[in-house]
């Protein structure tokens, strides 16, 4: 990965964070936000979206590209889907619980609320809503965050519905989930003040970390997703969405600087060369006898192959602009965006069953010469010149440099083409919702994860570790409950973290332990009716069979703990047995007797207890 100057460079980010909120139900209907399973749909419902004109006639240009693609969505649709989210009926009253979260969180931001929240639709003909619009609504404005690198400005602070999970794809349409749309998120839009890449992680990190100290956002994979809009000098704005984990946004940065700085200079070159681009062309008959399996196989389907000279672009069309990523592979998605597997390019033939004659063939066929390249794209006809004339659109482009678009985040930091950034024409207002006037006063600010984690150390003796572990983890109110109920702090905090943990890693299903179950085994420890020691293997029992209570399960499994006079017997059968061995070895014997005697107590006594006796016991025969 290059290293550059970012300041030379003249490097702008911002960040745009969604979150989902954990709430009751959906934002603007009553149905509740729990995740469900494919197979768990009763049945389905088909639509197909086109865009439509804002108020002032305007149609949005990421609208239009989106709707040039032909495609069926598809639906599923559970027992808790109602009319509302299958656009049959209008949209509820925004959800109060929603709406005091988001003030909490623009509190945190020291952001200003807006005096009345109105409702927006936001173009969307993607499939993943089946309005053909998102709902979204202003709630404050002009907040800061800081970072080591200095203050970031909070631009504003969205309350939206999610959209409908995407589940599969095929050449005939996307098949969305329904139990999804709908779930309130919150959307957060940074000015432009990220000079770096270390400092959109820094950003990103902490705007995640005051989400959370409210403790009612989602958690898991897919609940937050960050889309970074980067630009250099003399590059373009880029936004890239769909950024899962935090760990790769500084890489997404740079990767995606490393692609401007080369597509800049791909431009210049260009122009040194007086490069153009021609026009599109059939050339089937270039390869009726080809020996390419992809060419053939197009053509065996009554395809077509049509190709467009690319003057002056020899040599650049497969020059790497980002990690295993070409200017070639920037053309490719556009023509995929057209149903097209992709193209094929001279910098790159012979190759793929093409052969050198075929490329002598091709060039002449359409006048490139020794400086110039060739795409092609070999496919069902309507398809296969739809994808080349997008590669011819998207070629000329580069001869002016970085084009303004969306693009998808990959898992390996680069991203991909999707389509062009979206304009204000996609907005406008939304008639059936009224709108609401926030009121801040009656919102408390939570305290931020940090405070707590500090707060853990100080006063339950945790170490930072731990205390992190707990505060950011999702049973801190669990951990708090049991301090007060007199367990040990740093005991019940290895429980709700460390524990679960590590049986998760050994495969015990831990995902079925309840609040109650811990609550349980709180009370057990509390009592002295369990030892530390069980606390492990009552914790699975429960998981396995989560229909016991834990006194229920702990008496099944023989857990209770065990007094002073119970240990002193099995630790002194334990002895006896070994008698030989302590007569031979005096206390060297220790180690080994004391996990034979925590056996035998199966963690119903605790450890220090056990220790102490056979250290007695022990004595005793020396």
């Amino acid at each position: 990965m290059s290293d550059f100057d970012y300041e030379d460079l003249g490097l702008v980010a911002g960040l745009e964070i969604h979150q989902q909120l954990d709430t009751a139900t959906k934002l603007f209907c009553s149905c509740p936000t729990r995740l469900r399973e494919p197979e768990n749909a009763e049945r389905t419902i088909t639509r197909y979206l086109h865009p439509t004109a804002s108020e002032l006639g305007e149609i949005d240009e990421a609208a239009l590209e989106e709707s040039k693609v032909d495609r069926e969505f598809t639906y599923l649709a559970y027992d808790t889907t109602c009319l509302v989210e299958e656009d049959d009926e209008p949209p509820h009253r925004l959800d109060e619980e929603a709406l005091e979260t988001v003030l909490e969180i623009a509190q945190m931001m020291d952001m200003s609320p807006v005096d009345e929240a109105h409702v927006m639709r936001k173009v969307v003909i993607d499939g993943s809503n089946t309005t053909g619009f998102q709902r979204t609504s202003l709630v404050a404005q002009d907040g800061q965050i800081q970072t080591s690198e200095g203050p970031v400005g909070i631009e504003d602070l969205m309350l939206e519905e999610e959209s409908a999970k995407r589940l599969e794809e095929t050449d005939a349409g996307v098949t969305y989930g329904l139990d999804r749309l709908g779930i309130p998120l919150v959307e957060i839009g940074t000015d432009p003040d990220i000079r770096s890449p270390e400092q959109a992680r820094e950003a990103a990190e902490r705007i995640g970390m005051l989400l959370r100290s409210t403790g009612k956002v989602k958690r898991g994979l897919g609940s937050i997703r960050q889309d970074v809009n980067v630009s250099i000098a003399e590059g373009a704005r880029v936004e890239m969405k769909g950024v899962q984990s935090l760990d790769d946004i500084d890489d997404l940065v740079r990767n995606e600087v490393e692609r401007q700085v080369n597509l800049v200079e791909i431009a210049t070159e260009l122009t040194s060369r007086d490069a153009h681009v021609g026009q599109p062309e059939s050339v089937t008959a270039v390869f009726e006898d080809t020996d390419s399996g992809v060419i053939a196989g197009a053509l065996d389907a009554t395809g077509d192959v049509w190709a467009v000279p690319l003057f002056g672009f020899d040599g650049l069309v497969g020059r790497e602009i980002q990690p295993d990523r070409r200017l070639g592979t920037e053309f490719s998605d556009h023509a995929k965006r057209h149903g097209a597997g992709g193209i094929f390019h001279t910098d790159e033939l012979p190759a793929y069953g093409v052969t050198d004659e075929e490329v002598a063939t091709l060039r002449e066929r359409v006048d490139a010469g020794p400086d110039d390249a060739v795409a092609i794209v070999a496919d069902e006809s309507a398809v296969a010149k739809q994808a080349i004339e997008a590669v011819a659109d998207r070629a000329s482009v580069a001869l002016d440099g970085v084009p303004e678009e969306t693009r998808g985040a990959h898992d390996d930091a680069t991203s991909e083409y999707l389509r062009p950034l979206p304009g204000a024409a996609r907005m406008y207002p939304e008639t059936d919702v009224p709108p609401v006037r926030p009121d801040p006063t009656a919102v408390e600010t939570p305290e931020l994860l940090t405070e707590k984690v500090e707060r853990y150390r100080e006063e339950f003796d945790l170490d930072e570790g731990l205390a992190e572990q707990v505060a950011y983890g999702s049973r801190w109110e669990l951990f708090e409950s049991a301090v007060e109920r007199g367990v040990d702090a740093t005991l019940a905090a290895q429980t709700v973290e460390s524990t679960v943990t590590e049986l998760r890693r050994d495969g015990v299903p831990v995902d079925r332990l309840t609040v109650e179950h811990f609550e349980g085994v709180f009370t057990l420890l509390a009592a002295d009716e369990l030892a530390q020691e069980g606390v492990p293997a009552l914790l699975e029992a429960l998981a396995n069979e989560p229909d016991r209570t834990a006194a229920d399960a702990a008496e099944a499994e023989g857990l209770g703990s065990a007094g002073a006079d119970e240990v002193r017997q099995a630790v002194q059968a334990v002895v006896e047995r070994n008698a030989e061995q302590v007569a031979d070895e005096g206390m060297g014997a220790f180690s080994a007797l004391m996990g034979e005697c925590m056996g035998e107590l199966r963690g119903k006594a605790d450890g220090d207890l056990v220790s102490e006796i056979l250290r007695e016991e022990i004595q005793k025969r020396v």
